[in-house]
């Protein structure tokens, strides 16, 4: 029996593709019940739960335990206080949340897994036993909280964000589960999110392994470690959650702030080329596309989510099996399905609205050395600078108040274009970073260093 409800036409064939992926994960991933959801620009546009046996429709937007997706929440909360001035990335621990004997790992360090944390919080399997096993941080970092040198390599860390759940108690001044609720569901609508269950919900099952017979897994409250893990979601909610990775939403946190939390932050470990980990979110390189998002699992629970910016498709698969399904594995299928076979629409072509003839006299060819380069004028006074033949340096520059430009990306991010006038006001050339762009191949008296012979150009003899 198959749920399905649509809130948006996609093709047909889209619809069946979709739903064919979704059927034979269920089916080969032998877990009792699959929901996913796919989201186009933001909008739910397709969604799917496929349980096992026969029966009466599902709900067809049921919750599941979500697990690490959690950690996404609580960076986004994080963020929040940085952008409010209330703390910095940089800053160590101990500046905000005394007594931990973290040292000076930082801020950015604990939401990028680089703090040298260990993997788990010392003591019994902590997402099969009791909360009160583990009542505050003492027990979660335990005498020896670290395994790496601070800040030299990835290390996925779950006390690490358990200390960022309770730095976000001790700035903000209210329970995490209070800020979670009043800064990320509520403005973004999220209604069937939440730190404990709603019916209806899907049941946490172990699937063994050589027969089709099933255990109940239990469902423990994670108590202090409730931001590393403890949140309950559904498809749906969590594509509308993808959306805001995508786009960022100013009630909540604007689109820079989101898209620093999507650049990575983490070194790669040899090999792990694919995939690397930003502030709170996972970055990875699937089926050609950078996808943003992240994965989770809680025993009787796997989940995964992935948006593809660039596409505006987003994608959530929810099992309730302890292992064989592999959500993250799905969304990414399913972003792609969407992606090729109903590609995004380009913005369609307008002239500007006004221009600047001295700005506009400043597009066309430049030279660095003898790399030709073509600078061409970009919206809101925006510049790009793209090397022909596509090698070289390139950049997008942002327009600043005092008439320079800043690099936005590759080798020039953060750099200063500016532009050198003569003393008759004409351009003689444009400084990137101290690198001189001229009109021509080294230019005579265009402030090439190193000056140009005066001989020009010649043949070998």
């Amino acid at each position: 029996m198959i749920s399905s409800s649509l809130t948006e036409s996609l093709l047909p064939t889209t619809e069946r593709a979709l739903l064919h992926s979704v059927a034979v994960a269920q089916s080969e991933g032998r877990t009792p019940s699959l929901s996913a959801a796919v989201a186009r620009e933001g909008r739910v546009v397709w969604s799917a739960v496929l349980p096992s046996g026969e029966g009466p429709a599902p709900d067809p937007d049921p919750q599941y335990r979500i697990g690490s997706i959690t950690k996404t929440f609580t960076a986004v909360l994080v963020m929040r206080l940085r952008d409010e001035g209330l703390l910095e990335l940089g800053d160590p621990l101990e500046k905000h949340l005394p007594g931990t004997d973290l040292g000076e790992a930082t801020i950015a360090q604990l939401l990028s897994h680089t703090a040298g944390l260990a993997a788990e919080p010392p003591g019994p399997w902590w997402e099969r036993t009791p909360a009160a096993l583990r009542p505050g941080l003492a027990e979660v970092l335990g005498d020896a909280p670290f395994k790496h040198p601070v800040g030299r390599r990835f290390h996925y860390s779950n006390p690490g964000y358990t200390v960022l759940g309770s730095l976000v108690e001790a700035v903000r001044g209210v329970d995490w589960a209070e800020a979670v609720q009043r800064e990320i569901l509520e403005p973004l609508g999220l209604e069937r999110t939440g730190v404990r269950p709603r019916a209806p919900y899907a049941e946490g099952w172990a699937v063994h392994p050589f027969a089709d017979v099933l255990l109940p897994e239990p469902v423990e409250d994670l108590g202090v470690m409730a931001p590393a893990g403890q949140l309950w979601s559904t498809a749906r909610d969590l594509c509308r959650f993808a959306g805001f990775l995508a786009e960022g939403d100013d009630r909540v946190l604007c689109a820079a702030s989101v898209r620093e939390m999507a650049t990575p932050a983490a070194p790669l470990e040899n090999g792990e080329w694919d995939g690397t980990y930003g502030l709170g979110v996972q970055v990875a390189r699937l089926y050609g596309r950078t996808m943003v998002g992240h994965t989770g699992s809680l025993p009787g629970y796997v989940a995964g989510l992935w948006v593809s910016p660039a596409d505006g498709v987003a994608a959530v698969t929810l099992a309730n099996a302890t292992s064989g399904p592999q959500p993250w594995a799905v969304a990414a299928e399913l972003v792609r399905t969407v992606a090729e076979a109903e590609p995004r629409m380009p913005a369609p072509w307008r002239p500007l609205p006004d221009v600047d003839p001295e700005l506009l006299a400043l597009t066309g060819s430049w030279y660095w050395g003898a790399k030709p380069h073509v600078l061409s004028l970009l919206p809101e006074r925006g510049l790009l600078l793209a090397p022909v033949g596509g090698y070289g340096r390139g950049a997008r520059l942002r327009a600043e108040r005092d008439g320079t430009w800043t690099g936005l990306d590759g080798y020039y991010a953060g750099e200063t274009l500016r532009v050198v006038r003569r003393a008759d006001g004409s351009v003689r050339h444009l400084d990137l970073g101290s690198f001189v762009l001229t009109r021509e191949p080294y230019e005579p008296d265009a402030g090439v260093p190193g000056d140009i012979d005066a001989a020009g150009w010649r043949g070998m003899p």
